[in-house]
């Protein structure tokens, strides 16, 4: 029980922790935006199941440091060095790019169905296939962090299971934010596009410093809160 007194880690526990739950929050909005296309008695439970799937997917990694440390090795050369780490990045960062872009185009072309019992919704097994997919992505850069910033693995495991737990918490409450407010539900997508970005820049070793990504999308949040705060007042003096 001398780890209980041990503040070395404590102190990694709480940084990967956080780390955890930052690094997750592309993974939380893409599986949001996916379960959103489901019947609604379905979101709950593949919201839950697509976290479950992150925290599943991020302690196998975890179990398998040889092979996830052995994708970072040189597989082939194409201009830029190819290891099967950036070949995961490519074919995720892909993939995002390609589903963003499809759901953007939906949007602003209006093409949802009005009834929704005309509706024609994709099925839990192929949502669920696809939150896998990105769950692995994402999953990869969070293993590989954690390695070099804590010794013991049970840690690691733990910091996963608080985080994922934190998330599953809070992922009903942001999937209702975002459905209940279009242009959060635009800039959602937004962010996953440049995330697909930042995945296929890094898998041909085009480093862009994810800070970036995060302080554009904070910004951009901000502003969008001043408009929706904006708007109630409006309504208010327009009630009165």
């Amino acid at each position: 029980m001398e780890w209980l007194s041990n503040g070395e880690i404590w102190a990694a526990l709480f940084t990967l922790t956080t780390m955890e739950i930052v690094l997750g929050i592309d993974n939380i909005i893409f599986i949001a935006l996916l379960a959103e296309q489901l019947p609604e008695e379905k979101q709950k439970m593949v919201r839950l199941v697509g976290l479950g799937l992150a925290m599943f997917s991020r302690i196998a990694l975890l179990a398998s440091l040889a092979w996830v440390m052995g994708l970072t090795k040189p597989l082939f050369t194409i201009g830029t060095e190819f290891s099967g780490r950036d070949i995961l990045l490519l074919v995720g960062g892909l993939f995002l790019i390609a589903k963003a872009t499809k759901e953007i185009h939906r949007r602003i072309e209006g093409e949802e169905e009005l009834d929704p019992s005309k509706k024609k919704y994709p099925s839990v097994a192929g949502t669920l296939f696809q939150i896998m997919l990105l769950d692995l992505v994402f999953s990869l850069d969070s293993v590989i962090t954690a390695v070099g910033m804590a010794n013991q693995l049970w840690v690691m495991i733990v910091a996963i299971v608080i985080a994922v737990i934190i998330m599953m918490i809070f992922a009903e409450s942001v999937s209702k934010f975002i459905h209940d407010h279009p242009t959060i539900k635009m800039l959602a997508l937004s962010f996953l596009l440049l995330i697909g970005v930042f995945l296929v820049a890094e898998s041909i070793d085009h480093h862009i410093n994810k800070n970036y990504i995060y302080a554009a999308i904070t910004f951009s949040l901000f502003v969008e809160g001043l408009n929706i705060a904006s708007g109630k007042k409006k309504k208010v003096v327009e009630y009165h």
